[in-house]
């Protein structure tokens, strides 16, 4: 398997646990904003947030991609939101991921910030539904990567 890059340049190893998500089956866009979200976040309150979106109480606000999107009670500062519960549910294992490997480099848990987390397009997995008079669409699942990176504040 290739060797794994992450966006992201740090200066002290051993004050960062790191994490990666490869291929996961969820939107690119929705992991984008739920990304964004928790950018510069302490890892408790991000569970918490994560868990809240994944129980429909906290709409993540669609900064970019919201186009049609309603709006959503309970945001601050920006109308439009959505509860992207199955890209929070693979996001919150990644986090979890990263938390464990933080713990195993004997790092303070609960003093862990998000430096880094990003997520990108990964590859299309291709695929056709039938249609009338025996016609085919292509109906495509897109694959998303995310990083995380970990450091005690």
């Amino acid at each position: 398997m290739a060797k794994i890059k992450y966006a992201f340049n740090e200066d002290d190893k051993a004050k960062t646990a790191k994490s990666v998500g490869r291929s996961l089956k969820i939107s690119p866009k929705h992991a984008v904003e739920i990304c964004r979200e928790l950018r510069g976040m302490d890892l408790e309150s991000a569970k918490v947030y994560l868990e809240e979106v994944i129980s429909m109480d906290k709409a993540v606000p669609f900064k970019r991609h919201n186009k049609k999107v309603g709006h959503r009670r309970g945001l601050n500062g920006w109308p439009s939101g959505r509860y992207p519960v199955k890209a929070a549910t693979q996001i919150l294992k990644v986090l979890q991921n990263a938390e464990a490997n933080a713990e195993y480099k004997g790092l303070d848990t609960e003093n862990l910030k998000i430096m880094h987390i990003s997520s990108h397009r990964g590859f299309i997995i291709r695929g056709w539904t039938p249609r009338a008079f025996g016609r085919a669409s292509p109906f495509n699942t897109p694959t998303t990567h995310v990083q995380i990176v970990l450091g005690e504040a």
